[in-house]
């Protein structure tokens, strides 16, 4: 009984002490410890893309020991913030009930991060959306921000949105890399749907109008069993530069150590692919350093000047060889929540939610997206996501384009 009067007399110095300072806080709140704000992260963990989940992971959990070092969540009186995961395993089905499970299990959950891919991410969304809580995503699909959706927050460029820019880009590093135009260019991809879909707005008018002739167009049904006459077509077409679209490693090996093999692989004919896989390190242990060396990428986002320290912090703190698109949206993802948090003051899904359509920055979180900018459509999709191009360039993939953001130039042969 003493001690509860004591206690509260304390109290009411320490209330009248704030006042005499003109600070409008109790004692029992400044007395409580405030309580940690939960963010989700839903991605596979286990089966064939287990490797990219646990990349999201090491780049997420980096952001939050980033932000709860640097005094937490400020409106929230230092609040932490706390990672929980889920499982999206090996398939939609597998996806959506680990979602369902997940919102379930974690009511006073803010938001979350996923689901890498695209078909994952849909079904995800489904459930997230009627559970109300906002979630982030680097996943390409179009449909994803394409149904009306009020809670969910696409940070990438769009697949419709990358194809589009992809042949701009790549005649302008041409340009930049050799000071003439591409002229002719030629195609080996798979008939899946991704290259099907990345490719058509180019077949349909979209080289023609730059310009640029098309002298080869090979797509092939995978698994491929032997490269040689893809190669022999590419070897007699010669064109400028090949959009190689492949949607699997062993394909993508056949392929460069056919082209090897030929006197046409290390950058002789500039190969550009697509996708987040294609830079990832397995490609180096896999492939190998010389049959990856000039090959370059279309992507949503990868480490950029200015991220020198993020990125040596990263490799110190994983061991990884390099921070891939991946981890470098996940980490940028929690900052966003961050800044909607500081701005909601209160764990509270709506509240965040709101803070993140209204946001409109070029400071905090938008150091870690291409184009410096976070403020989102009212579909969801980032304002101003553009594309980058990487390179393989001695056994690493490294930014080239956009040149002002460039971490080395690109290497393009001489005519």
């Amino acid at each position: 009984m003493m001690r509860h009067i004591r206690q509260g007399a304390v109290m009411r110095i320490v209330a009248a002490a704030l006042a005499a300072l003109g600070l409008a806080v109790s004692a029992p709140s400044m007395l409580a410890q405030a309580k940690d704000v939960k963010v989700g992260l839903i991605a596979p963990l286990s089966g064939p893309w287990a490797r990219q989940g646990d990349l999201m992971v090491k780049g997420a959990q980096m952001a939050i020991d980033d932000i709860n070092h640097g005094g937490g969540i400020t409106s929230m009186g230092g609040a932490k913030l706390r990672l929980v995961t889920a499982d999206a395993g090996d398939s939609t089905e597998k996806a959506k009930n680990a979602a369902q499970r997940f919102v379930a299990s974690e009511p006073d959950m803010v938001g979350a991060t996923g689901a890498w891919l695209s078909s994952f991410t849909l079904a995800v969304t489904e459930v997230t959306e009627r559970a109300e809580m906002p979630l982030l995503t680097l996943s390409y699909s179009d449909q994803i921000t394409a149904r009306g959706f009020q809670y969910v927050f696409q940070t990438s460029p769009t697949a419709g949105a990358q194809s589009v820019g992809a042949m701009p880009a790549i005649v302008e590093l041409g340009k930049v890399a050799t000071g003439q135009q591409v002229k002719t260019i030629g195609i080996i991809g798979d008939n899946t749907a991704s290259p099907v879909s990345f490719l058509k707005p180019m077949r349909e008018g979209g080289l023609e109008k730059m310009g640029i002739k098309l002298t080869m167009d090979e797509i092939f049904t995978p698994p491929l069993a032997d490269a040689t006459s893809v190669v022999q077509k590419l070897r007699s077409a010669r064109p400028e530069a090949v959009l190689f679209v492949p949607t699997n490693i062993p394909d993508a090996k056949l392929v460069l150590e056919k082209m090897h093999e030929m006197g046409l692989g290390r950058g002789r004919i500039p190969l550009i692919g697509n996708g987040a896989p294609m830079g990832a390190p397995e490609m180096l242990h896999v492939v190998g350093k010389d049959l990856m060396e000039g090959v370059l990428i279309i992507i949503a986002n990868w480490t950029q000047k200015g991220q020198e320290k993020l990125i040596a912090d990263f490799k110190k703190r994983t061991g990884e060889p390099w921070m891939t698109q991946d981890s470098l949206c996940s980490y940028g993802d929690m900052w966003i929540f961050k800044e909607a948090l500081e701005k909601a003051g209160v764990a509270d899904r709506k509240k965040v939610a709101e803070a993140i359509r209204v946001m409109d920055t070029t400071d905090g979180p938008a150091k870690y997206y291409p184009g410096g900018r976070i403020k989102f459509e009212d579909n969801g999709r980032r304002a101003g996501a553009g594309i980058m191009i990487i390179q393989w360039q001695n056994g690493e993939p490294v930014t080239v384009y956009p040149t002002d953001i460039a971490l080395a130039k690109p290497v393009w042969p001489k005519k």
